[in-house]
């Protein structure tokens, strides 16, 4: 005769699952029973916080769709032209590699160019302007161009 196929630890497990199921339906009778329903509605107050009140619509505000701005608001034309160029001189620029270094003339310090940055070809001691960006390793001078 061949051996049953039911060993104890599945017998166990069958047992659990059973119960679980008992216990799970027997909650769901409760709360049918005591009449509280899980879906009730949440409000939300002008302040943000959460009520079980619905709001007063007489205090509703209307909001103009065409209002809202989604995204960065467009900057305002200026009368006064702000000019972030500055000027300076090129202190070393190797022409086989494709880069340099720009030393501004008011603070005296060291910029970082690019050959994709230049305007007009430059060359060592050479007076230009230029603009300023952040690059990864720190501000590099853009649309350099010759005095």
């Amino acid at each position: 005769m061949a051996k049953s196929q039911q060993t104890y630890n599945k017998t166990e497990k069958e047992k659990k699952r059973l119960k679980k199921r008992e216990e799970k339906r027997k909650k769901k009778e409760e709360r049918k029973a005591s009449g509280t329903n899980a879906s009730e509605f949440v409000y939300v107050d002008e302040f943000g916080n959460l009520t079980d009140t619905p709001p007063d619509p007489s205090q509703k505000v209307e909001v103009d769709a065409e209002s809202i701005e989604i995204g960065i608001p467009k900057k305002e034309d200026s009368d006064e032209e702000v000019d972030f160029s500055k000027e300076g001189k090129v202190s070393f620029f190797d022409h086989s590699k494709g880069f340099g270094f720009i030393l501004d003339s008011q603070t005296q310090e060291k910029y970082f160019v690019h050959v994709s940055g230049l305007i007009d070809e430059i060359a060592e001691n050479d007076r230009v302007s230029f603009e300023l960006e952040k690059g990864p390793r720190g501000m590099n001078a853009v649309r350099v161009k010759k005095i």
